[in-house]
């Protein structure tokens, strides 16, 4: 399998304007290109420019661009909103960024089959906005449901804060339509429920980030929108104490809450300053916050009131309720924002999503306590607690260099990825691999696993044109 790749060139662009039409190929213009170099990630190391932008209008168009780089050995990489957080959506070989943010329509609401079938460039949050009137709702929720598109949301089996309760991404993708690598249209799934004809080829792509097909219709499974939700805000006095309650909320309270996040001090205060909030986090050294939700108000008072006894006997200064939609906004929005608060604190910063089981977060807290001090670097800890997803950001000490903080940052990283493999973890619970924790992978991921990836991508990928370059490597020279 060669690496050498083809450059997009003056007669590549007239066969992509012959596809899409000239008003969707961008090409020649760095400044309107930069934007396409990167995700979220802020440093700059991990971009990369494209050779230019196409943005098709159907599965037909993206199957025309697929077959001609294919033949023309010229890499592509699926970009969906640029919201994710490993770099995978960063054309690292150059080549053309497949852009999906014209294909955005619901296609179907099926309410007798409890499903919606919708494109790969819908903003996830528009899914909802249009099933509330029909008492249903998409339980996929990643915490950037308001900018993501739902094809990166595949892509990377998105989760977020509802997780605990009602999984990630994945629990609802039913059926796909989608590109190969090499231009053939293929659906896998559709309305079932149960199918177990041949390999799971369907759960295969969902995670796959855009290295084994470019989605182009996605089937996701809906369920009853709840009646009633209440959201419990809980003041500790130490990060460990409230950590620390997450495995007794979930196993001695016989109640499998909506979510439970976990936000440190310092993610607290930082978005607190950013948002120019005034919730009481002065006193705390921590806060969770949880989310039950129900069928019935009367079955969700109990619930959360229990659960607010329980945090209470576990160390629980103050529990504060939040039982109406202004209120909850208001403390969500404190979560939802930790991440650009920092960017505000330090540019310089590594986002990181390491996830341990349930029961080792209170360790895992303890251990990223060491690491920060033993490299005196803060390592503000917030997340996804009740499923053991903690984004886990160190910060570059403004005492530092530039120089000093890439130097360091690898050992950080080793040792948190060291620490996060010990408990029983992987390092990337939502974010990702894509190229920016590639190289780490073998640090929790045995070799011969590795190598089965590796097949599969050399089998639907034979000329590594698909997003290469992203998870894992396919040979020495990619």
């Amino acid at each position: 399998m060669s690496n050498k790749y083809n450059a997009v060139t003056d007669q590549i662009v007239e066969r992509l304007v012959e596809i899409v039409g000239e008003k969707y190929v961008l090409y020649g213009d760095a400044e309107k290109l930069e934007p396409f170099s990167h995700d979220e990630v802020a440093e700059s190391q991990y971009a990369h420019m494209p050779d230019c932008v196409v943005r098709p209008e159907s599965t037909e168009q993206i199957a025309a661009i697929m077959s001609l780089a294919n033949d023309e050995r010229i890499p592509v990489t699926p970009r969906g909103a640029g919201s994710g957080l490993s770099g995978g959506a960063v054309p690292v070989h150059g080549g053309i960024v497949l852009l999906c943010d014209r294909m955005n329509r619901i296609l179907e609401i099926d309410r007798e089959n409890l499903t919606v079938t919708v494109q790969p460039g819908l903003v996830t949050n528009e899914i909802n906005d249009a099933l509330s009137q029909y008492g249903l709702f998409y339980a996929g929720y990643p915490m950037s449901l308001e900018t993501c598109y739902v094809g990166g949301n595949v892509a990377e089996n998105a989760g977020g804060g509802k997780a605990v309760k009602y999984g990630v991404t994945g629990r609802y993708v039913l059926g796909l339509e989608l590109v190969t690598p090499t231009g053939e249209i293929v659906r896998l799934g559709g309305k079932l429920v149960k199918d177990v004809t041949g390999y799971n080829l369907l759960q295969l792509m969902v995670g796959s980030e855009g290295t084994l097909g470019v989605f182009t219709e996605i089937t996701l499974k809906l369920m009853p929108l709840p009646k009633s939700s209440v959201d419990l805000l809980v003041l500790f006095r130490t990060a460990k104490e409230a950590i620390s309650a997450v495995p007794t909320i979930m196993t001695a309270g016989g109640i499998i809450p909506t979510a439970i996040e976990f936000m440190d001090q310092s993610s607290v205060r930082a978005s607190c300053e950013y948002l120019n909030e005034s919730i009481p986090y002065q006193d705390a050294g921590a806060m969770l916050l949880i989310t039950v939700d129900g069928a019935h108000e009367q079955q969700v008072e109990r619930e959360y009131e229990s659960i607010g006894e329980l945090c209470l006997e576990n160390g629980a200064i103050e529990v504060y309720v939040a039982d109406n939609y202004t209120t909850s906004e208001r403390i969500w929005k404190v979560r939802r924002n930790i991440a650009e608060a920092f960017k505000v604190v330090s540019p310089h910063q590594s986002l990181e999503d390491v996830v341990v089981p349930i029961a080792a977060i209170p360790d895992m807290v303890d251990g990223l306590g060491e690491i920060s001090g033993r490299h005196e670097v803060q390592i503000p800890c917030y997340g996804h607690a009740g499923d053991g997803n903690l984004h886990a950001t160190p910060v570059m000490n403004p005492a530092w260099t530039l120089d000093e903080w890439h130097e360091k940052l690898p050992r950080i990283m080793e040792d948190m990825y060291k620490l996060t493999h010990s408990l029983g973890g992987m390092i990337s619970g939502e974010h990702g691999i894509g190229h920016k924790r590639k190289k780490y992978m073998n640090f929790v991921v045995p070799e011969a696993s590795l190598e089965m990836m590796r097949a599969v991508k050399r089998a639907l990928d034979p000329n590594n044109i698909l997003n290469p370059g992203k998870i894992v490597d396919v040979n020495d020279a990619s």
